[in-house]
Protein backbone atom coordinates (compact mmCIF):
# COMPACT_ATOMS: atom_id res chain seq x y z
CA UNK A 1 0.00 0.00 0.00
CA UNK A 2 1.49 3.34 -1.08
CA UNK A 3 1.71 6.31 1.59
CA UNK A 4 -1.25 8.93 1.57
CA UNK A 5 1.08 11.19 2.55
CA UNK A 6 5.22 11.47 2.14
CA UNK A 7 8.10 13.73 2.08
CA UNK A 8 11.63 13.42 0.91
CA UNK A 9 14.01 15.58 2.43
CA UNK A 10 12.20 18.63 1.90
CA UNK A 11 14.88 22.10 2.51
CA UNK A 12 13.25 25.47 2.71
CA UNK A 13 15.22 28.67 3.47
CA UNK A 14 13.57 31.93 3.69
CA UNK A 15 15.59 35.19 3.80
CA UNK A 16 15.97 37.02 6.65
CA UNK A 17 13.60 39.80 6.94
CA UNK A 18 16.87 42.15 7.01
CA UNK A 19 17.79 43.92 4.22
CA UNK A 20 20.90 43.47 4.67
CA UNK A 21 23.79 41.26 6.79
CA UNK A 22 20.69 38.74 8.18
CA UNK A 23 20.78 35.32 8.43
CA UNK A 24 18.38 33.14 6.14
CA UNK A 25 16.77 30.77 8.44
CA UNK A 26 16.24 27.13 7.47
CA UNK A 27 12.78 26.10 8.21
CA UNK A 28 13.22 22.87 6.69
CA UNK A 29 16.28 20.58 6.95
CA UNK A 30 15.79 17.42 4.94
CA UNK A 31 12.66 16.37 6.38
CA UNK A 32 11.01 12.91 5.50
CA UNK A 33 8.26 11.10 6.65
CA UNK A 34 5.29 9.04 5.58
CA UNK A 35 1.67 9.01 6.46
CA UNK A 36 -0.23 5.61 5.80
CA UNK A 37 -3.89 5.87 4.30
CA UNK A 38 -6.58 6.28 6.99
CA UNK A 39 -4.71 7.24 10.02
CA UNK A 40 -4.03 10.32 12.14
CA UNK A 41 -0.61 11.54 11.98
CA UNK A 42 1.06 14.44 14.36
CA UNK A 43 3.38 16.40 13.33
CA UNK A 44 4.25 17.60 17.02
CA UNK A 45 6.86 20.31 17.33
CA UNK A 46 7.22 23.93 19.27
CA UNK A 47 6.80 27.11 17.67
CA UNK A 48 9.12 27.51 14.67
CA UNK A 49 9.81 23.96 14.33
CA UNK A 50 8.84 23.91 10.62
CA UNK A 51 5.56 21.96 11.04
CA UNK A 52 3.45 25.23 9.12
CA UNK A 53 5.96 24.94 6.67
CA UNK A 54 5.65 21.50 6.01
CA UNK A 55 2.10 22.32 5.66
CA UNK A 56 1.98 25.01 2.96
CA UNK A 57 4.36 22.34 0.93
CA UNK A 58 1.56 19.30 1.43
CA UNK A 59 -1.10 21.90 0.18
CA UNK A 60 0.81 23.26 -2.74
CA UNK A 61 0.61 26.91 -1.31
CA UNK A 62 4.66 26.79 -1.08
CA UNK A 63 7.17 24.85 -2.65
CA UNK A 64 10.64 23.48 -1.07
CA UNK A 65 14.39 24.87 -1.82
CA UNK A 66 14.73 21.18 -2.82
CA UNK A 67 13.07 17.56 -2.16
CA UNK A 68 9.95 15.62 -3.08
CA UNK A 69 6.70 15.88 -1.43
CA UNK A 70 3.65 13.08 -2.28
CA UNK A 71 -0.13 13.22 -1.74
CA UNK A 72 -1.55 9.94 -2.74
CA UNK A 73 1.16 9.13 -4.68
CA UNK A 74 0.95 12.53 -6.44
CA UNK A 75 3.64 14.89 -6.87
CA UNK A 76 2.38 18.32 -5.02
CA UNK A 77 5.04 20.09 -7.06
CA UNK A 78 4.05 18.47 -10.70
CA UNK A 79 0.53 18.83 -10.53
CA UNK A 80 -0.62 20.90 -7.97
CA UNK A 81 -3.99 21.08 -9.29
CA UNK A 82 -4.41 17.26 -9.04
CA UNK A 83 -3.83 17.48 -5.25
CA UNK A 84 -5.84 20.50 -4.58
CA UNK A 85 -8.67 18.38 -5.90
CA UNK A 86 -8.15 16.06 -3.23
CA UNK A 87 -7.18 17.73 -0.26
CA UNK A 88 -8.72 19.58 2.12
CA UNK A 89 -7.01 21.99 3.98
CA UNK A 90 -7.99 23.81 7.55
CA UNK A 91 -5.23 26.69 8.10
CA UNK A 92 -4.28 28.04 11.89
CA UNK A 93 -6.35 31.45 10.84
CA UNK A 94 -10.37 30.37 10.48
CA UNK A 95 -11.59 30.51 6.49
CA UNK A 96 -15.38 31.50 8.12
CA UNK A 97 -16.70 34.25 6.42
CA UNK A 98 -18.23 35.85 9.68
CA UNK A 99 -20.97 38.15 8.04
CA UNK A 100 -22.49 35.10 6.19
CA UNK A 101 -24.37 32.21 8.04
CA UNK A 102 -22.96 28.21 8.75
CA UNK A 103 -25.18 27.62 5.77
CA UNK A 104 -24.32 29.87 3.25
CA UNK A 105 -20.30 29.57 4.21
CA UNK A 106 -20.65 25.94 3.24
CA UNK A 107 -23.01 26.22 0.04
CA UNK A 108 -20.36 28.73 -1.16
CA UNK A 109 -18.01 26.57 -0.20
CA UNK A 110 -19.32 23.60 -2.02
CA UNK A 111 -20.19 25.70 -5.08
CA UNK A 112 -16.46 26.60 -5.13
CA UNK A 113 -15.89 22.72 -5.58
CA UNK A 114 -18.41 22.29 -8.47
CA UNK A 115 -21.18 20.97 -6.28
CA UNK A 116 -24.89 22.09 -7.61
CA UNK A 117 -27.83 21.27 -6.92
CA UNK A 118 -29.89 18.93 -4.81
CA UNK A 119 -26.40 17.29 -4.03
CA UNK A 120 -24.97 20.31 -2.56
CA UNK A 121 -27.87 20.61 -0.30
CA UNK A 122 -27.42 16.94 0.95
CA UNK A 123 -23.88 17.92 1.60
CA UNK A 124 -24.53 20.91 3.58
CA UNK A 125 -27.24 19.46 5.51
CA UNK A 126 -25.09 16.28 6.26
CA UNK A 127 -22.40 18.37 7.67
CA UNK A 128 -24.15 20.55 9.65
CA UNK A 129 -25.96 17.30 11.61
CA UNK A 130 -22.49 16.26 11.70
CA UNK A 131 -20.73 19.22 13.06
CA UNK A 132 -23.93 19.53 15.96
CA UNK A 133 -24.27 23.07 13.71
CA UNK A 134 -27.90 22.51 12.58
CA UNK A 135 -29.59 24.97 15.43
CA UNK A 136 -27.15 27.49 14.25
CA UNK A 137 -27.14 27.03 10.49
CA UNK A 138 -28.77 30.32 9.89
CA UNK A 139 -26.87 32.41 11.87
CA UNK A 140 -24.17 34.17 11.28
CA UNK A 141 -20.86 32.94 11.70
CA UNK A 142 -19.35 36.02 13.65
CA UNK A 143 -22.03 34.77 16.37
CA UNK A 144 -20.09 31.59 16.88
CA UNK A 145 -17.90 30.53 19.64
CA UNK A 146 -14.11 29.87 18.95
CA UNK A 147 -15.01 26.22 19.56
CA UNK A 148 -18.40 26.42 16.85
CA UNK A 149 -16.25 28.56 14.33
CA UNK A 150 -13.54 25.94 14.09
CA UNK A 151 -16.01 23.03 13.47
CA UNK A 152 -17.41 24.97 10.62
CA UNK A 153 -14.01 25.71 9.45
CA UNK A 154 -13.32 21.73 9.37
CA UNK A 155 -16.27 21.30 7.54
CA UNK A 156 -16.17 23.72 5.19
CA UNK A 157 -12.94 21.40 4.19
CA UNK A 158 -14.82 18.44 3.92
CA UNK A 159 -17.44 19.79 1.83
CA UNK A 160 -16.24 18.03 -1.56
CA UNK A 161 -15.15 14.49 0.23
CA UNK A 162 -11.59 15.13 0.03
CA UNK A 163 -9.15 11.92 0.86
CA UNK A 164 -6.58 13.65 3.06
CA UNK A 165 -7.49 16.48 5.69
CA UNK A 166 -4.58 18.86 6.60
CA UNK A 167 -5.07 20.34 9.93
CA UNK A 168 -2.58 23.17 11.21
CA UNK A 169 -2.43 24.24 14.86
CA UNK A 170 -6.98 22.98 15.03
CA UNK A 171 -7.75 23.81 18.30
CA UNK A 172 -4.90 26.65 19.27
CA UNK A 173 -6.81 29.69 21.24
CA UNK A 174 -9.39 27.36 21.91
CA UNK A 175 -10.79 26.84 26.12
CA UNK A 176 -10.12 23.34 27.55
CA UNK A 177 -13.62 22.27 27.19
CA UNK A 178 -13.92 23.50 23.33
CA UNK A 179 -10.69 21.53 22.78
CA UNK A 180 -11.99 18.55 24.00
CA UNK A 181 -15.02 18.19 22.02
CA UNK A 182 -13.07 18.82 19.23
CA UNK A 183 -10.64 16.03 20.08
CA UNK A 184 -13.68 13.68 20.12
CA UNK A 185 -14.53 14.93 16.98
CA UNK A 186 -11.33 14.42 15.35
CA UNK A 187 -11.14 10.82 16.27
CA UNK A 188 -14.40 10.30 14.60
CA UNK A 189 -12.71 11.52 10.66
CA UNK A 190 -10.54 8.98 10.48
CA UNK A 191 -12.93 6.11 11.35
CA UNK A 192 -14.64 6.81 7.40
CA UNK A 193 -10.88 6.06 5.77
CA UNK A 194 -10.04 9.46 5.85
CA UNK A 195 -6.36 10.52 5.88
CA UNK A 196 -5.66 13.00 8.43
CA UNK A 197 -2.11 15.54 9.13
CA UNK A 198 -2.32 17.75 12.32
CA UNK A 199 -0.23 19.98 13.27
CA UNK A 200 0.23 20.67 16.86
CA UNK A 201 2.45 22.16 19.57
CA UNK A 202 0.39 20.61 22.51
CA UNK A 203 1.58 17.40 23.45
CA UNK A 204 -1.50 16.18 25.13
CA UNK A 205 -2.98 16.57 21.73
CA UNK A 206 -0.62 14.50 19.79
CA UNK A 207 -0.51 11.71 22.59
CA UNK A 208 -4.32 11.39 22.72
CA UNK A 209 -5.23 12.28 18.72
CA UNK A 210 -2.37 10.87 17.17
CA UNK A 211 -1.89 7.00 15.69
CA UNK A 212 1.31 7.98 14.75
CA UNK A 213 3.74 11.28 15.24
CA UNK A 214 6.38 12.67 13.97
CA UNK A 215 8.77 15.10 16.41
CA UNK A 216 10.20 18.05 14.42
CA UNK A 217 12.92 19.86 15.75
CA UNK A 218 14.77 22.91 14.09
CA UNK A 219 13.31 21.40 11.03
CA UNK A 220 14.25 17.87 10.88
CA UNK A 221 11.95 14.38 12.14
CA UNK A 222 13.82 13.34 15.53
CA UNK A 223 11.59 10.97 16.48
CA UNK A 224 8.79 8.81 14.65
CA UNK A 225 6.26 6.82 15.38
CA UNK A 226 3.50 5.20 17.80
CA UNK A 227 3.09 7.59 20.64
CA UNK A 228 3.30 4.25 23.04
CA UNK A 229 6.59 2.84 21.33
CA UNK A 230 8.48 5.95 21.61
CA UNK A 231 7.61 6.23 25.58
CA UNK A 232 8.45 2.77 25.56
CA UNK A 233 11.74 3.04 24.27
CA UNK A 234 13.16 4.98 27.04
CA UNK A 235 13.72 3.41 30.11
CA UNK A 236 12.51 4.58 33.95
CA UNK A 237 10.71 7.35 35.07
CA UNK A 238 11.68 11.01 34.57
CA UNK A 239 12.89 12.64 37.64
CA UNK A 240 11.91 16.92 37.90
CA UNK A 241 13.07 19.32 40.46
CA UNK A 242 12.38 22.44 41.07
CA UNK A 243 14.86 24.47 42.89
CA UNK A 244 14.11 27.75 45.14
CA UNK A 245 16.22 30.03 42.88
CA UNK A 246 17.42 30.23 39.16
CA UNK A 247 20.54 27.77 38.73
CA UNK A 248 23.76 27.05 36.55
CA UNK A 249 23.38 23.97 35.09
CA UNK A 250 27.39 22.70 35.53
CA UNK A 251 26.87 23.40 39.10
CA UNK A 252 23.84 21.32 39.44
CA UNK A 253 25.23 18.54 37.21
CA UNK A 254 28.87 18.12 39.05
CA UNK A 255 26.79 17.88 41.90
CA UNK A 256 24.42 14.71 40.64
CA UNK A 257 28.22 13.41 38.91
CA UNK A 258 28.25 10.69 41.79
CA UNK A 259 24.71 9.84 41.84
CA UNK A 260 24.26 6.36 39.94
CA UNK A 261 21.33 5.62 37.26
CA UNK A 262 20.93 9.52 36.41
CA UNK A 263 20.90 10.29 32.68
CA UNK A 264 19.56 13.35 30.45
CA UNK A 265 20.09 16.08 32.65
CA UNK A 266 18.60 19.28 31.85
CA UNK A 267 18.61 22.81 33.77
CA UNK A 268 16.30 25.42 32.78
CA UNK A 269 16.51 28.32 35.19
CA UNK A 270 14.93 27.02 38.24
CA UNK A 271 14.42 23.05 36.34
CA UNK A 272 15.92 19.88 36.66
CA UNK A 273 14.69 17.16 34.46
CA UNK A 274 16.12 14.03 34.19
CA UNK A 275 15.86 10.47 33.62
CA UNK A 276 16.13 7.65 36.71
CA UNK A 277 16.46 3.77 36.56
CA UNK A 278 14.73 3.75 39.21
CA UNK A 279 13.41 6.47 40.54
CA UNK A 280 11.36 6.58 43.51
CA UNK A 281 14.46 5.10 45.08
CA UNK A 282 17.12 7.41 43.84
CA UNK A 283 14.94 10.66 45.52
CA UNK A 284 16.63 10.34 48.65
CA UNK A 285 20.52 10.18 46.78
CA UNK A 286 19.98 13.00 44.58
CA UNK A 287 18.57 15.16 47.46
CA UNK A 288 21.18 14.26 49.32
CA UNK A 289 23.43 15.46 46.72
CA UNK A 290 21.84 18.71 45.78
CA UNK A 291 22.10 19.45 49.85
CA UNK A 292 25.55 18.98 49.46
CA UNK A 293 25.99 21.33 46.81
CA UNK A 294 24.26 23.99 48.42
CA UNK A 295 21.64 23.71 46.11
CA UNK A 296 17.92 24.56 48.00
CA UNK A 297 15.17 22.17 46.45
CA UNK A 298 11.51 23.34 46.54
CA UNK A 299 10.05 19.95 45.26
CA UNK A 300 10.28 16.62 43.13
CA UNK A 301 8.08 14.84 40.83
CA UNK A 302 8.45 11.70 39.59
CA UNK A 303 6.49 10.80 36.73
CA UNK A 304 6.40 7.89 33.89
CA UNK A 305 7.57 8.55 30.00
CA UNK A 306 5.68 11.59 28.03
CA UNK A 307 6.25 12.98 24.99
CA UNK A 308 8.40 15.83 26.86
CA UNK A 309 10.62 13.27 27.69
CA UNK A 310 10.74 11.79 24.48
CA UNK A 311 11.37 15.36 22.66
CA UNK A 312 14.23 15.97 25.39
CA UNK A 313 15.68 12.60 24.89
CA UNK A 314 16.14 13.28 21.21
CA UNK A 315 16.85 17.10 20.85
CA UNK A 316 18.76 17.61 24.87
CA UNK A 317 16.43 20.82 25.61
CA UNK A 318 12.72 20.83 27.07
CA UNK A 319 9.63 21.06 25.06
CA UNK A 320 8.96 24.35 27.47
CA UNK A 321 12.25 25.66 26.28
CA UNK A 322 12.63 24.94 22.63
CA UNK A 323 8.53 26.61 22.73
CA UNK A 324 9.98 29.48 24.61
CA UNK A 325 13.26 29.91 22.37
CA UNK A 326 10.82 29.63 19.32
CA UNK A 327 8.21 31.88 20.52
CA UNK A 328 10.98 34.71 21.17
CA UNK A 329 12.50 34.71 17.45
Amino acid sequence: MNPAIETRDLVKTYKSAYPRGGTPVKALDRLTFSVEEGTIFGLLGPNGAGKSTTMKILTTLSRPDSGQALVAGIDVQAQPDTVRRMIGYIAQKSGVDPESTGRENLTLQGQLHGLRGADLSKRVDELLDRFQLKDSAERPARGYSGGMQRKLDIALGLIHRPKVLFLDEPTTGLDPEARSNLWMLISTLAESGLTILLTTHYLEEADRLSERIAIVDRGRVVAEGEPVSLKGELKGDSVQVVFAEIQDAPRVKAALAQVAGIRDLVVDDKILRARADQAATAVAPILAALDAGGLKVVSVHLAQPSLDDVYLHHTGRSFASAEAQGASK
